[in-house]
């Protein structure tokens, strides 16, 4: 019974009826992809309720230098401590220890570079923990908008500057 092959198609199928049913309202959790595989998680809109009747502890958050370390991981994997310092300008031992402890990344062999340092890589848990399905699925840099970080006027609002000025001048 356990050994044979069920087709794709009826499991698609069948998780594509289950999360159809678990949309009503009669139910606090639904299905999700996530991290390559199906998850049953608690809707937002009950998320608190449920935290308080299980009096459980939220996640604890990553600090900003963890943050940045898997940020850095997660592109440009798989990377040396090394590379990551380089990239970081600091010391990153404690915060990859650290990541390591919470599983989001992992060791991902040996680089064949002097000394053969260890190379790192995210996890299945880091996929699961940000919610995303491939590492595809990270924002590019264009997702960002970089006005809120620049100094400065952009050209539109210098030229505009420029002819408020040269109006104000003329009167």
């Amino acid at each position: 019974m356990f050994e044979a092959e069920v087709p794709i198609e009826d499991i698609e199928e069948a998780i594509t009826s289950l999360s159809q049913k678990y949309e009503t309202e009669d139910f606090a959790f639904s299905i999700v992809k996530s991290g390559g595989g199906y998850q049953f998680l608690t809707k937002p809109a009950y998320q608190s309720s449920i935290s308080i009747l299980l009096k459980h502890k939220s996640r604890k958050r990553l600090s900003n230098s963890s943050l940045e370390t898997l940020s850095i991981i997660a592109y440009k994997q798989p990377i040396t401590k090394g590379e990551i310092e380089q990239l970081r300008g600091v010391n990153s031992d404690y915060a990859v220890q650290k990541l390591l402890e919470k599983q989001l990344i992992e060791i991902a062999g040996k680089s064949d570079s002097i000394g053969r340092p260890v190379l790192y890589g995210t996890t299945e848990r880091f996929m699961d923990y940000f919610g995303i399905n491939s590492l595809k699925d990270l924002p590019t840099p264009k997702d960002f908008k970089s006005d809120d970080n620049e100094i400065g006027l952009s050209e539109d609002e210098e030229n505009n500057s420029e002819t408020e000025n040269t109006e104000q001048s003329n009167t």
